[in-house]
């Protein structure tokens, strides 16, 4: 049935909440657009992430900051919609001081975020795998986790620390049992560099872990199920996906303009049957044809 027209459920925080209850470390491929947000779903996945990067990119923008609350949760509100999947959304630093979290709550509940991420960067951010950072101090991300708290109804917070990259790992778990403390309800550890460090960082804080696996950083490639085994009960793949539709583009466009004809790359395409059967084209018209023309005359 089309996502339109099917019983939806709104409780999404609940239903996250009960996923990271589980045996099972929670996958989230990050999403970009709704039609890679049905394809992981149709793929088996249970939840998604929205990364500030991807978000960034896919609008021809770097991840620095650029986008407003009001643009992010527009996106939210149609990749909830049309998924009915509970989703992690990447808020960066909270869309501004302290006084600002209680509209950035707003927006994102409102949308349908599951759970909301926040930084202790400041601004400009740039992505947790690149130099130069600076970080608030551990005091003021644990007011701004405080607003967040005092001013939710459900909404789930996940506090993402940059500290390992710029004062090493005993400052980085630090800030994370400072960040539970101040009610953060999950933990993310930025850029943890061995399997060591995912070790001792989940045998130190003992709160949901989330651990990301994005390309051409600075943590080596793991396997999801190596970090279930070490008490982590989410991984990312924050911008996989538009990475690789963007390199596919880039080939068939090269194609296309190199011999006149995108021909040599139809057998590596998505084809017309497999897009319909994605977006259950079929169900609209069937939908159509069910709703009676005359009767209500």
């Amino acid at each position: 049935m089309p996502w339109m027209l099917d019983k939806r459920e709104f409780d999404a925080p609940q239903r996250l909440k009960a996923l990271l209850a589980g045996k099972e470390i929670l996958q989230m491929p990050g999403a970009h657009d709704q039609l890679t947000g049905l394809m992981a779903k149709k793929i088996g996945f249970k939840a998604l992430y929205i990364s500030g990067a991807a978000f960034s990119a896919s609008r021809g923008m770097p991840d620095i900051g650029y986008f407003t609350v009001t643009e992010l949760a527009d996106y939210v509100r149609g990749l909830y919609q049309a998924t009915n999947l509970p989703i992690l959304v990447d808020v960066d630093t909270g869309f501004g001081e302290v006084v600002h979290l209680p509209r950035t709550v707003l927006e994102m509940e409102g949308a349908g975020a599951a759970m909301i991420q926040m930084e202790d960067q400041k601004l400009p951010k740039k992505c947790g795998h690149l130099e130069g950072k600076e970080l608030v101090t551990g005091d003021e991300m644990c007011r701004k986790i405080d607003a967040v708290v005092k001013t939710r109804k459900n909404l789930l917070l996940l506090a993402r620390t940059d500290a390992h990259a710029i004062h090493g790992f005993e400052e980085a778990v630090k800030r994370a049992k400072m960040y539970v403390n101040a009610g953060a309800d999950a933990i993310f550890p930025e850029a943890l560099k061995t399997e060591a460090e995912f070790k001792e960082f989940a045998a130190a804080v003992k709160v949901p872990l989330l651990a990301n696996m994005t390309e051409f950083g600075k943590t080596p490639y793991i396997a999801a199920q190596k970090f279930q085994e070490w008490g982590y009960k989410i991984v990312i793949y924050p911008v996989t996906s538009l990475r690789v539709q963007m390199k596919a583009v880039e080939r068939v466009f090269n194609a296309i303009k190199n011999s006149g004809s995108q021909e040599s790359e139809v057998a590596n395409m998505q084809t017309r049957q497999e897009l319909y059967d994605l977006i259950d084209y079929a169900g609209y018209g069937e939908f159509d044809a069910g709703v009676s023309k005359s009767k209500f005359i």
